[in-house]
């Protein structure tokens, strides 16, 4: 389960795309999502290029999921 929310700004507000079951009065902290990085053009561009590729060469059923992917790098710490 994601503990991310995502939001659009709407007359000054921010509205959640869907429900959500925070309980009331929970403190949130927001980011706008343009700057969740510090990648300049350049970097952001071969990002991209890469997750193109990525995509492009991906055969389906052989990845690895994203829970164990997890899994691994919380025991690195």
């Amino acid at each position: 389960m994601s503990n991310t929310l995502c939001a659009c700004v709407r007359g000054g507000r921010l509205v959640l795309d869907e429900p959500s079951s925070l309980p009331e009065g929970t403190k949130v902290e927001l980011i706008p999502a343009e700057d969740l990085d510090d990648l300049d053009p350049v970097e952001r561009a071969r990002l991209h290029g890469f997750l193109v590729e990525s995509i492009r060469e991906h055969v389906p059923g052989t990845g690895v999921p994203a829970d164990e992917v997890l899994a691994r790098v919380r025991a690195r710490h």
